[in-house]
């Protein structure tokens, strides 16, 4: 169950009647901490579509693998976060410090319940900060100075959206903060993202039941097709192998880099 104190769709009230979409995620991966409406919700989109579970899981791993290859193959040693969620095991910081052996990271959110977690666990002194801040106002984002003090942006940094943008609407102009966010970084950078998308599932029905069942959480579920994810790079050379589905992203030992049952997009690529 959740701590007392935790909201839902209301910054600073307490809400068990709202699905939350981080504590849904988090009921995907098998997190406890979680309300009765979070655990409804997310069952119903696993009713609609049993492979919700098994795609969040492959988002988590793809983010993984990706922050192991900026470690360790492309130079980076910073990272930033947007939308981190609720802690899980194995946060960026963590990863990369396997690889490296000094790091920075800054972890974003919008959900003071996020952040409240992320304090508690993912503060790591000269390493990782937890930082409170909306997506959807990149400037104000980018410009907060604990992100600066924190983050160099006269150097190369990775930058991570790993399943944010499908709650992004395009009301909120997703293109232009991720033109914004290109800006601000300097050439070396690289972006990290993935992206629920109806392009692999066939059937109407299900897919109506499994957008349904973000209809009364606190941010609604907003598929994109692989053109439209495409968009997202621009001005970015994407790495191979692409952008693919999540499990066929440089699978590791043991990984089923054929697994096709995927409900997403994903893919990494370098500023120039």
């Amino acid at each position: 169950m959740v701590e007392p104190g935790s909201t839902g769709g209301q910054p600073g009230r307490l809400d068990t009647h709202t699905p939350n979409i981080a504590r849904m995620n988090h009921h995907y991966r098998g997190g406890r901490e979680t309300f009765q409406a979070d655990r409804d919700a997310a069952e119903r989109a696993i009713a609609a579509l049993p492979q919700m579970r098994a795609s969040v899981l492959a988002a988590r791993a793809f983010g993984r693998r990706a922050v192991r290859f900026l470690a360790a193959e492309a130079g980076i040693d910073q990272f930033l976060e947007l939308g981190v969620g609720l802690p899980v095991k194995d946060p960026v910081h963590e990863v990369a410090l396997e690889v490296i052996g000094d790091v920075r990271v800054a972890y974003v959110d919008y959900d003071p319940v996020v952040v409240s977690h992320g304090n508690a666990s993912l503060v790591r002194p000269g390493v990782s900060i937890v930082v409170r801040a909306d997506l959807r106002e990149p400037a104000t984002l980018l410009a907060l100075p604990e992100l600066r003090a924190h983050l160099d942006f006269d150097r190369p940094i990775g930058v991570l959206l790993v399943s944010t943008l499908h709650f992004i609407s395009d009301h909120d102009g997703p293109y232009d903060i991720l033109a914004a966010i290109r800006d601000a970084l300097v050439p070396g950078s690289y972006l990290v993202l993935s992206h629920f998308s109806l392009d692999f599932i066939p059937d109407q029905v299900a897919a109506r039941r499994v957008l349904a069942a973000y209809d009364a959480a606190t941010e609604r579920l907003l598929p994109r097709g692989r053109d439209e994810i495409l968009r997202f790079f621009d001005g970015f050379d994407l790495v191979e192998p692409g952008l693919v589905p999540k499990p066929q992203w440089r699978p590791g030992p043991g990984e089923d880099g054929g697994d096709m049952t995927d409900v997403g997009w994903c893919g990494v690529a370098r500023l120039n």
